[in-house]
């Protein structure tokens, strides 16, 4: 490994491009028959991926990007830059349906393949884009409303061609590119073997794709010379646009097509968004700081945005307007010219680019919803986009808001190449432990199964016991003294009786325990006089009744039953009950209690008064000192004849509705004129 580190650091030293690779590189690429997928990568795993001197999406070049670790979806089969845009991902329409393609043990489809199965339905998506794309712009709809609707209408479209065509099924061609992953990974003999390049699928032909085994030549036969920068010329004056991006120069217009090279289109729309771009393959050499680099060449570059999206409410104009029906307010009719605009402004342009479109090796599009689809594809007269074209290729990764620097970083993204480092030794070492926690699993469930106990039927005897126990702690938690005497001598229930099963009941086994710590003072004393309970059994935790008793009333019963039967009846201070309590002690202790809360009550409220009194009296010698400041000690203040109401009634005594009408709008007119006035002098 240590002879292989100086000529990794030599190949790998500056960001791989597809079209122009190293030749040591080049010439010892050869494609893996197993394609490198997400789960087999370890924990420190990392790629790093760039365009030469293309710039990065953070803006620097990328060089010095280093490694990233990688998330991905392995139901997809797509990777990505971090943790925001898989949850993104896991939200889209795409891997709701691959999920239930799982779940109907069916075959996961590519993104190219769901984005053309979708545009056939002429459906909204709600999800193919990343959070970042549509939510600034506020061109959705509900997403999850309109996520079950595309899915919905999708599998029962595909059921019923299922079910139609069941017969010509093994006849039926398999459509390019279902079910592959977007990278297609290779190795090098330069490289260490536990190192692998990747390389997007979306950058081929439909041929080249069917034709794996010769994709090694394809890239050699895709390879670009860099071309040298052109002189420094006198920049000419710069032509200000209103919506901004670069014409096409003159010696570029599209019947010279031929001197362009090969090159592709992107463009994207969505939120009254729209960026377009052509951009050259071949890369243009430049100097940097005294070194060679390359950048990109982009050929002609422009980008529209116009208000069609309703603000903090989401969804387009016209979306609205198909659901509810047309909006009158003013904006709704800004909205409506403005998608009216952008789609004839968006025509267009493609018409002016056709040329150069129709020359393109492959063309990149993201359209999310019908309406935007139909702006690019129509049908529409001349229109220059077609569903059905063979170059036609969705973003294989999550984009965001329509612009010229997303464009730009989409092809970086498209034509870099991901190095991806995979530690064999910790893939051997999960392999391992995986092996060994399934046998541990197996082993555990066969032992489970062999020891464990048999459920033993409950003898008559129990299930006597436990139907007494459920109808005693019903008749006691509801405080029915009566009913749970007349069940004891009707069931032949001993008022000692121990409630089953034992170890649920342990805090109150019996009925004395339960009535006590239940706070029911009736059933207590109908259980200690009338039924004869035992205030001396005790609980699990040593406890007697009256220990567990949680408010005085209760605890009065005690000492009430203790009087009526007496000193010889039981060992009440075993039981911890307190001396004796008579009934007339307890009436003459509650009257006493009685009127010292009625003293306590007649002072509380006195006090009060003389508080509320004081109150009063120093809030109108506030006020009579107040109106002495402003009018003078002494000045008495004359009370108005009339109030502000009669006064009202009174001026318009005699007038007719429509009089009494304009002389309010005048009165408010003033008002509002003074009100203008006092926010002026501010």
């Amino acid at each position: 490994m240590a002879q292989l580190a100086k000529p990794l650091d030599k190949l790998l030293q500056r960001p791989l491009y597809i079209f122009d690779l190293p030749e040591e590189l080049l010439y010892t690429l050869q494609l893996k028959t197993q394609t490198l997928s997400a789960r087999e990568a370890p924990e420190k795993s990392s790629a790093r991926t760039s365009t030469p001197g293309s710039p990065s999406p953070n803006g620097s070049d990328g060089a010095g990007e280093g490694h990233k670790a990688a998330t991905s979806c392995t139901l997809c089969g797509l990777n990505f830059t971090d943790l925001q845009e898989q949850r993104s991902h896991v939200r889209s329409d795409l891997h709701g349906y691959n999920l239930k393609q799982k779940l109907r043990g069916k075959q996961t489809v590519g993104e190219t393949e769901f984005e053309r199965l979708v545009g056939d339905l002429d459906e909204s998506l709600s999800g193919s884009d990343s959070s970042d794309s549509d939510d600034d712009d506020g061109d959705q709809l509900d997403g999850s409303k309109m996520k079950d609707t595309t899915l919905s209408a999708l599998l029962r479209r595909q059921a019923k061609v299922t079910d139609g065509d069941a017969e010509d099924a093994p006849a039926r061609k398999r459509k390019q590119g279902q079910g592959n992953p977007p990278v297609l990974w290779f190795a090098s003999s330069k490289l260490p073997s536990n190192t692998s390049l990747g390389v997007y699928r979306a950058i081929f032909s439909n041929k080249e794709q069917l034709d794996e085994e010769h994709l090694v030549e394809t890239i050699q036969r895709k390879q670009l010379a860099p071309k040298p920068a052109p002189p420094q010329q006198k920049k000419p004056p710069r032509v200000e646009e209103e919506d901004g991006g670069v014409p096409l120069p003159a010696s570029m217009l599209p019947q010279h097509t031929s001197a362009s090279g090969p090159h592709y289109f992107l463009c994207m729309i969505g939120g009254g968004h729209f960026a377009g771009m052509l951009v050259s393959l071949i890369p243009k050499l430049t100097k940097k700081a005294g070194l060679e680099d390359r950048s990109a060449t982009v050929i002609a570059h422009k980008t529209f945005h116009r208000y069609t999206t309703r603000r903090k409410q989401g969804g387009s104009q016209s979306a609205n307007d198909n659901s509810k029906g047309n909006a009158h307010s003013a904006g709704a009719g800004i909205r409506r010219y403005n998608e009216t605009a952008l789609i004839d402004e968006v025509r267009a342009l493609l018409a002016e680019w056709r040329g150069w479109i129709d020359s393109a090796e492959l063309v990149f599009v993201r359209a999310s919803g019908s309406t935007n689809r139909r702006t690019l594809f129509g049908p529409y007269e001349d229109q220059v986009l077609s569903h059905k074209d063979e170059r036609l290729r969705g973003f294989p990764f999550n984009t965001r808001r329509a612009t010229q620097s997303e464009l730009m970083r989409a092809f970086v993204e498209l034509t870099r190449v991901k190095v991806e480092t995979v530690d064999e030794a910790a893939l051997a070492r999960q392999a391992e432990e995986a092996a060994a926690t399934s046998a541990k699993a197996e082993a555990a469930l066969a032992n489970s199964k062999t020891t464990a106990p048999k459920s033993v039927k409950p003898s008559k005897a129990e299930e006597e016991a436990a139907l007494h126990t459920t109808q005693l702690q019903a008749l006691i938690r509801r405080s029915k003294a009566p009913g749970l005497l007349s069940y004891f001598h009707s069931n032949g229930v001993s008022p000692d009786f121990r409630f089953f099963p034992p170890d649920q009941n342990h805090h109150a086994p019996t009925p004395l325990h339960l009535a006590a710590a239940s706070n029911s003072p009736a059933c207590v004393s109908a259980l200690l006089v009338k039924a004869g309970a035992d205030p001396t059994v005790r609980n699990d935790d040593g406890k007697s009744a009256f220990d567990i008793a949680g408010d005085r009333p209760t605890r009065d019963a005690f000492r009430l039953a203790r009087s009526q039967l007496g000193e010889d009846r039981y060992s009440w201070d075993t039981a911890g009950v307190p001396p004796a309590l008579s009934q007339a002690e307890a009436d003459k202790r509650t009257a006493r209690e009685k009127e010292e809360k009625a003293v306590e009550d007649a002072a509380e409220k006195q006090r009060r008064a003389a508080e509320t009194e004081r109150l009063r009296e120093e809030d109108a010698e506030k006020q009579a000192g107040a109106r002495d400041k402003k009018f003078g000690k002494g000045h008495v203040i004359e009370k108005p004849k009339f109030t502000a109401e009669e006064r009202r009634m009174e001026e318009a005594r005699g007038m007719t509705d429509d009089m009494r009408m304009r002389l309010e709008r005048e009165k408010r007119a003033r008002a509002a004129e003074e009100r203008m006035k006092r926010l002026q002098g501010k």
